[in-house]
């Protein structure tokens, strides 16, 4: 289903109403599917509701669901089939010799395809047992990334920040100008893929000076960092 702020922001870029680099930054982001801060849909909601007459609902997120991975079941084949064999001898107690005899051939040749079966089985087990030592887990390897849509911004550009964790819970979002200073901080949920995005504005207290900035996220005692040239 089509966001309506994307319509929003294709009419008012038409109409050439509000902040023509403001808004492709929010169209984009709509574009690439990434999160939109109340900040900018209340921008969009205005001009809107100004130029072009229209009053929307609050729009409600949808979180990804978690995939289903299926139980994997290693069949039994040689416990059945052993208690079958040794039901195979043990019936008609009172035969004859050579119903005996017969039976206890059957039986004999049973027992060597179950003792086979059993071995091929157990090797296959095995096989796998040391693949998934060998097979890194890549919910382990994979540890904190972090970047940004581009490489360069100006003063009120809207920053799109994305990255990945190992791990659940929140993340730590910071940026620093080229002083060091803290100019902004944002924690951020990490989804159940992995992933976590948020906006920023370039503006404010702290960005008065052009220069690199570095942004960086942190959980527990891992850090990341990725810089960026903003020019004031």
């Amino acid at each position: 289903m089509t966001d309506p702020l994307i319509d929003d922001v294709k009419a008012l870029l038409d109409k050439e109403k509000g902040d023509d680099r403001i808004l492709k930054q929010i169209l984009r982001a709509c574009e690439n599917n990434e999160v939109i801060s109340n900040y900018e849909r209340n921008y969009v909601r205005n001009l809107a509701e100004k130029y072009l007459g229209r009053i929307h609902e609050v729009e409600k997120q949808h979180t990804a669901e978690k995939p289903i991975i299926p139980d994997v079941t290693i069949s039994k084949i040689s416990t059945k089939q052993s208690i079958q064999s040794q039901s195979l001898v043990s019936q008609n107690p009172k035969s004859t010799s050579k119903n005996t005899k017969i039976l206890l051939g059957v039986g004999g040749i049973i027992f060597v395809i179950l003792v086979i079966i059993s071995m091929s089985l157990t090797g296959v087990f095995n096989v796998e047992s040391n693949d998934s030592q060998i097979i890194p887990d890549d919910s382990q390897s994979t540890s904190l990334s972090i970047k940004t849509d581009l490489s360069t911004y100006q003063k009120g550009d809207i920053i799109s920040i994305s990255g990945t964790s190992n791990t659940s819970g929140t993340v730590t979002l910071s940026i620093e100008n080229q002083d060091g200073k803290l100019i902004w901080s944002e924690q951020v949920s990490v989804k159940s893929n992995g992933r976590f995005s948020t906006l920023a504005i370039a503006g404010g207290d702290g960005w008065d000076k052009s220069g690199t900035f570095t942004i960086k996220v942190n959980h527990n005692s891992e850090t990341k960092s990725k810089t960026f040239s903003f020019k004031a």
